[in-house]
């Protein structure tokens, strides 16, 4: 297979309306590193640093107008950083791979029992009931992501050096 033909190595994608900001950073700090290209995507502007490898994506307000940019500019293999689990449906169905912030993958196993859940839990919210909200965020949680992350950065295929470096 030739340069021009070699498949691209995979993204990483960033529902990132609800990202929380400790898991960007470990995101930017692991662009630049393993040269992986990271897009966060998002209805409103987003800060990010200068980096060739970081880029923001702002899409129009509207329900499931993010998830649709990603699940539309994303392949298979990419992985998808999210807390949407259908978004997670959708980018499984794809081919990607999806996690959420506390590291835990979604899978073809996991994600028909996680989207019932959700649609149960909806209901019981709809009805009236108090459901409260997702656990508060922790440094094992942070570092869960972080092992995930490192773990599907040291299985993609590496990027061919390019001229510049």
């Amino acid at each position: 297979m030739s340069e021009a033909e070699s498949p691209l190595p995979p993204d990483i994608w960033v529902d990132a309306d609800a990202c929380p900001g400790v898991i960007k950073e470990i995101l930017f700090r692991a662009a630049d590193r393993a040269q992986v290209q990271v897009t966060l995507v998002a209805n409103q502007w987003l800060r990010t640093p200068a980096s060739r490898f970081i880029r923001a994506l702002q899409v129009q307000g509207g329900y499931d107008v993010a998830d649709s940019a990603i699940v539309d500019r994303m392949n298979p293999g990419d992985l998808v950083v999210t807390q949407d689990i259908p978004l997670a449906s959708r980018v499984i169905e794809k081919g990607g791979l999806a996690i959420n912030p506390r590291g835990e993958r979604y899978t073809t196993d996991n994600i028909a029992e996680r989207l019932s859940m959700r649609n149960f839990m909806e209901e019981l919210r709809g009805a009236g009931v108090q459901t409260g909200g997702p656990a508060a965020f922790h440094a094992r949680d942070r570092q869960a992501f972080a092992n995930a992350l490192d773990r599907w950065l040291a299985q993609r295929p590496k990027p061919a050096p390019s001229r510049d470096d």
